[in-house]
């Protein structure tokens, strides 16, 4: 057993949250929502959290069951990799389940190896997948334009056709829900740090949609192009023009995740990004 001093989490953890979530990031890389104050504040400071204290007071475990943007409960859990093999994986992914309420899906923002064993051995099923990525900004590749394109930004009278964008280019994906679909146009205006002035749907010269892309603070959040505009260069420059603009507002770095199954990894290296982790999304079987 692990030996910790569990308690519910407080406001006045969030600066040992931080400590903990960047050791992590630090050792197996995420999102970087992980080491931020307002991310944890949301996740792990609820009416259902609880951290665990080695015996010098510090933070080196917590878990929570919160509910996201959609009011979906999810569960989420941090270790210290310092105290990994301990048995707290164990002890987290007991209370989760005694204190979940029912089925919960399992949230990792920053994935270890040591996790994954675990969720196998306890019987969970990972059914999402994807690599964080970031740009360092230092060098932005130029990608010229398709011809016959015209980009225009999000406002109210583009939304209707961001919303077409994002059904036409994903519609042939796996596990492409409709239901989703409908509901990301709204989500969308919600979406913190949210940058309608730099997001962009791209349009042929007869008015349909050929592409999109959307931006929240120094994130590349969705980027999608219709079957028809693929392999013409669409997406590249969609995403180029995006690390551009976020530059231009004096980020460091520009972050965006992939599918690890997805194809557009490859187009994301040629254009400079690098792999900063894994996040995944874990259920029972």
């Amino acid at each position: 057993m692990s030996h910790l001093n569990w308690s519910s989490t407080t406001p006045q953890d969030v600066e040992d949250l931080v400590r903990l979530g960047q050791a992590c990031l630090d050792r197996d890389g995420g999102l970087p929502d992980v080491a931020d104050p307002e991310h944890l504040r949301k996740v792990f400071v609820t009416d259902t959290a609880i951290c665990g204290r080695d015996e010098l007071g510090e933070i080196v475990a917590a878990a929570a069951v919160a509910r996201n943007a959609a009011g979906e409960r999810f569960a989420a859990a941090l270790v210290d990799p310092s105290v990994m093999g301990r048995g707290i994986g164990e002890e987290l992914a007991a209370w989760v389940d005694e204190h979940s309420g029912g089925p919960v899906s399992l949230v990792m923002d920053s994935m270890s190896p040591e996790a994954e064993g675990l969720f196998v051995r306890l019987g969970l099923r990972r059914v999402f997948a994807e690599t964080v990525m970031c740009h360092p900004l230092r060098s932005i590749p130029s990608v010229r334009l398709p011809e016959n394109i015209v980009m225009m930004p999000f406002t109210d009278d583009t939304s209707e056709a961001f919303q077409h964008a994002y059904a036409a280019s994903f519609r042939d994906q796996p596990g492409y829900d409709a239901g989703n679909a409908r509901a990301w146009g709204p989500r969308l205006r919600e979406q913190r740090g949210f940058q309608p002035e730099d997001s962009r749907v791209a349009l042929d010269r007869d008015g349909h949609v050929a592409g999109f892309v959307t931006i929240s603070a120094s994130w590349i959040d969705e980027v999608g192009v219709v079957p028809a505009w693929r392999g013409q260069g669409l997406g590249a420059h969609l995403v180029a023009r995006s690390l551009t603009a976020i530059a231009k507002r004096g980020a460091s770095e520009a972050w965006l995740a992939v599918g690890c199954e997805n194809p557009a990894r490859t187009l994301y290296e040629r254009l400079g990004f690098r792999n900063c982790g894994t996040r995944a999304l874990f259920d029972r079987g």
